[in-house]
């Protein structure tokens, strides 16, 4: 059953090449300049439950973009994307966060955007500050944590609201050694319990020890999809041609 559709999906951008900020400017009509970046072109794929998708691809190749068009933080240009379940995402650093309120008061909050009740947010509270190992920080404003620290927060948030659909960014790369074994371990954990996954990664190695497939970016359309190891195979080959 597939948990994910994605259907022709398309995502352009504006770059503006001149901007206008006067009001005599703008009364005059003068028009801001900009070119059409499309960031993803004509993609299909879908997911089935339980399985753990890797994106790879190099910077810019649309990526990130995905993930957030999947969470809904942004919105296809053309195209459509069809989920089940309740999804959680573990995105940019910081992404969802408030810096000038404390861990405690995030956890609230980004628990009121994946629409949890209080009453909810308070039975797992316990549980989001043990696996962040975060106890002696958690009612210190956000902005006097460490990147390392606002992963911690992140990646234990993200899988204590008990999600059908777990999407995860290159975040993990700037926690310590310890901490991304604990995370690699929950991710484990979700596989057997047949949650679903996408996980964006230049971590070649863990794309291929983790995920059952994986799909390759290249300027934003799909290079190749399949099997992880014979994508990944395609990536590199891609890379050394260059």
């Amino acid at each position: 059953m597939s948990v994910i559709e994605v259907n022709n999906l398309s995502k352009m951008f504006r770059l503006y090449h001149e901007r206008t900020y006067s009001l005599k400017e703008r009364l005059l009509g003068r028009r801001n300049i900009y070119e059409q970046f499309w960031v993803l072109k004509d993609i299909n794929f879908a997911v089935e439950k339980g399985e753990m998708l890797g994106i790879i691809g190099v910077n810019g190749s649309g990526k990130s973009t995905l993930l957030k068009l999947i969470a809904r933080i942004l919105y296809p240009t053309e195209g459509s994307i069809g989920t089940k379940g309740r999804i959680s995402a573990l995105l940019e650093l910081g992404a969802g966060f408030q810096p000038d309120l404390t861990g405690r008061e995030n956890i609230y909050l980004n628990g009121s955007i994946l629409q949890l009740p209080k009453r909810e947010i308070d039975r797992r509270f316990d549980g989001i500050v043990q696996f962040s190992e975060l106890e002696k920080f958690v009612d210190i404003p956000l902005r006097n944590y460490s990147s390392g620290m606002q992963m911690r927060l992140g990646f234990a948030i993200a899988v204590n609201v008990n999600p059908d659909i777990l999407l995860i960014d290159e975040v993990l790369a700037v926690g310590d050694e310890a901490f991304r074994q604990k995370c690699y371990e929950k991710i484990s954990e979700f596989q057997r319990n047949e949650k679903t996954i996408l996980y964006v990664s230049h971590n070649l190695p863990t794309v291929r020890k983790m995920c059952d497939g994986a799909i390759w970016f290249d300027q934003g359309r799909i290079g190749k999809k399949g099997k992880s190891d014979e994508v990944v195979d395609s990536y590199l080959s891609s890379l050394k041609r260059k």
